[in-house]
C-alpha cells in the first residue's frame, strides 16, 4: 500500500487516470479520495494542475476540490475530492462549464501562465508573452518540431513541410485578434465527465491563458464529444470564414504531441492534418 499517511485511509485501489500520472481511489473513514501519483518527480510537477483547478473552484466550475499535495517516498503526488462516474449525459452542460473556463481572463492581459506545463515526456515554460502567436507558435509547435528533429522522428524533408506550414500558422494568427483566456489546455473526453447525480464535470487541466479556440480544436482530435456539445458552446459566437483552418492548426499541435510520445502510429495523422492545413491556405 502506497504510505502517504492520509488519516483514516484503509486501503488504497489502482483506477483509470490517463497515461501521465498513476491514479488510485482512496478509502478512507470519511469517504473516498482520488490519489494522483507521478513517481521520481518534485513538488512542481502538479503546480499548474493545482492552480488551474483552484481557478476552477473560485470561478464555479465544475470539478475536484483540491485537498492536499506535496511530495513522498512514493514521487510527487495530488490528493482530490472522489467524483463518483455516472453515464454521460447533455453535453451541452460540458460546453457551459467550459464557458465558464473561458470566462476567467487573464490577470495581467497576457498569454500564458504562472507554472510551466509538465507533461510525462515534454514541458513547455508557459512564459507570459504578448500574443497568441508568439505563446502557441514559438513556445508550442517550435519546440515539439525541435523534439521530433532530435529524436529523428522527422526527417529533413518533414521539417521542410512543417517550415511550409508553419508560415501559414503565422499569417493566420497575426490577423486574429485573440484574447487571453483560462484554457482547460488538454480538453479530451477523457478529461470530463458526469457524476451519478447527472451533474458536469471537467477535471485534470495543463492550464494557460490563451486563444478559446485552442480548446475547442484539441477536444475535436479523439471521438466522444457530441453535436450538442459544439452548438452549445458555438450558439452566440459569431461565424468566422478562417476559423476552420485555425482549428486545424490545434488539431495538429495535438497530434505532434502524440507523435512525439507514442511514435509513429500517429504518423499518418500528422502528415493528413500537415495536408489539410496548407491545401486550405491555397484556397484562399
Amino acid at each position: 500500500m502506497i504510505d502517504l499517511n492520509i488519516d483514516g485511509a484503509y486501503d488504497i485501489r489502482s483506477v483509470r487516470g490517463g497515461d501521465v500520472n498513476e491514479a488510485f481511489k482512496v478509502y478512507t473513514d470519511k469517504g473516498p479520495y482520488f490519489l494522483l501519483l507521478q513517481r521520481g518527480r518534485d513538488n512542481n510537477f502538479f503546480q499548474a494542475e493545482i492552480a488551474g483547478l483552484k481557478l476552477f473552484e473560485e470561478n464555479g466550475v465544475n470539478a475536484p476540490r483540491v485537498l492536499d499535495s506535496g511530495v513522498s517516498d512514493e514521487g510527487a503526488y495530488l490528493l482530490l475530492d472522489y467524483i463518483e462516474e455516472g453515464r454521460w449525459l447533455d453535453q451541452g452542460d460540458l460546453a457551459r462549464e467550459l464557458k465558464k473556463v473561458h470566462q476567467i481572463a487573464s490577470p495581467n492581459g497576457k498569454f500564458g501562465f504562472d507554472f510551466a506545463y509538465r507533461g510525462s515526456s515534454i514541458s513547455f515554460s508557459n512564459a507570459f508573452k504578448d500574443t497568441w502567436r508568439e505563446v502557441f507558435l514559438e513556445e508550442r509547435m517550435d519546440k515539439l518540431k525541435d523534439k521530433l528533429i532530435e529524436g529523428k522522428i522527422w526527417s529533413s524533408e518533414d521539417l521542410a513541410t512543417y517550415e511550409n506550414v508553419r508560415k501559414v500558422i503565422d499569417v493566420y494568427l497575426k490577423r486574429r485578434e485573440s484574447e487571453p483566456v483560462l484554457l482547460h489546455g488538454d480538453l479530451w473526453p477523457g478529461n470530463a465527465m458526469f457524476s451519478v447525480d447527472g451533474k458536469a464535470y471537467i477535471f485534470d487541466p495543463a492550464p494557460l491563458y490563451g486563444d478559446w479556440e485552442f480548446d475547442i480544436g484539441v477536444s475535436t482530435v479523439f471521438s466522444g464529444f457530441d453535436d450538442n456539445f459544439y452548438r452549445t458552446y458555438l450558439k452566440d459566437i459569431g461565424k468566422d470564414s478562417e476559423r476552420a483552418i485555425r482549428l486545424e492548426f490545434y488539431r495538429l499541435y495535438l497530434l505532434m504531441v502524440h507523435l512525439h510520445k507514442f511514435g509513429n502510429m500517429y504518423r499518418s495523422s500528422v502528415d493528413l492534418s500537415m495536408e489539410k492545413i496548407l491545401s486550405k491556405s491555397l484556397e484562399k
